[in-house]
């Protein structure tokens, strides 16, 4: 594996570690009878103040594109995945998302042209079984709008994904995750307006807590994320992406005295596991070529 290669994994890999601490920032430090609410300071905040200090706005296609991805990639991934962990337990909603490799397999097939391979399915179902032992208690029920709901946001999260990679980006990293930032956001403000309304109380700590989810969480997370996006490719991305449950719950057994049993040990290997030799059995593909600003401009014309 070459060291550039390495390095945009590990960097890329910091998105889905930061978004394991969602779940800890979301239950300690915010009102968690809100969801859309939260979801919506997430990402609408951030989104504005990144694109007044860049002033770098869409043109041409590009207002139809970041609308789609920001849709899919944000707006309707978060509504989808907060009705789900209102279905479902935890531990279910993780297990069936960890499917969007192969989601992600079968749409870049479709998409993008790239075969997938068997060691990458492989891995991917790997993957699976051990978010699955991390995860998933014996206690574990299911709802069908729940069900319905996780496998619409992995789909929706897989899409996003794979767009991203075929239409790339005309314009600087930050400025094409503002773009998608304020999509999704002004998608999820009606919604979290007209079914939630505003928190009745609105604390200091509540502050800091949607401080970090709009800056680290989602701002910074998402920048990594898309930056992965460009360099990597698109079938790497889900895989990474296990990452957040494995970091989700070492921050609850670190934080919040949660216990970790044998199969929660073994499943984290495994995923650990299914992630590293997945992109070590290849050679990683050549960075896509970024759009330059000469042809971005051609739009204008």
């Amino acid at each position: 594996m070459r060291t550039g290669h390495l390095s945009d994994m590990l960097l890329t890999g910091l998105a889905p570690a930061i978004w394991g601490t969602t779940y800890i920032v979301t239950t300690e430090w915010l009102p968690v009878d809100h969801p859309l609410f939260i979801a919506m300071m997430r990402a609408l905040p951030i989104g504005i103040v990144l694109s007044l200090a860049l002033r770098q706005w869409p043109r041409g296609i590009w207002w139809y594109r970041s609308a789609v991805l920001g849709f899919l990639n944000i707006g309707l991934f978060f509504v989808l995945l907060f009705i789900a962990a209102t279905r479902l337990p935890g531990g279910l909603t993780a297990t069936i998302g960890s499917i969007q490799p192969m989601v992600v397999l079968a749409l870049a097939w479709i998409i993008l042209k790239e075969r997938p391979t068997l060691h990458k399915l492989g891995f991917a179902m790997l993957g699976v079984v051990g978010v699955a032992l991390l995860v998933l208690t014996q206690f574990a029920r299911l709802d069908r709008l729940g069900v319905l709901a996780i496998l619409g946001a992995t789909v929706s999260m897989a899409g996003g994904t794979v767009l991203t990679k075929k239409w790339g980006r005309p314009v600087s990293l930050l400025s094409f995750t503002a773009w998608q930032l304020v999509a999704g956001g002004l998608f999820l403000l009606p919604l979290a307006l007209l079914l939630e309304g505003l928190p009745a109380v609105l604390t200091p700590q509540h502050g800091l807590g949607f401080l970090y989810l709009g800056v680290v969480n989602t701002g910074l997370a998402y920048t990594l994320w898309f930056r992965g996006i460009s360099r990597l490719p698109a079938t790497t991305m889900p895989m990474l992406g296990l990452l957040s449950p494995v970091v989700a719950i070492s921050v609850g057994f670190i934080f919040l005295q949660q216990q970790l049993g044998l199969p929660q040990l073994l499943g984290a290997a495994l995923v650990l596991g299914s992630v590293v030799l997945s992109q070590g059995l290849r050679q990683p593909a050549p960075p896509q070529a970024e759009v330059v600003v000469e042809g971005y401009k051609q739009l204008e014309k």
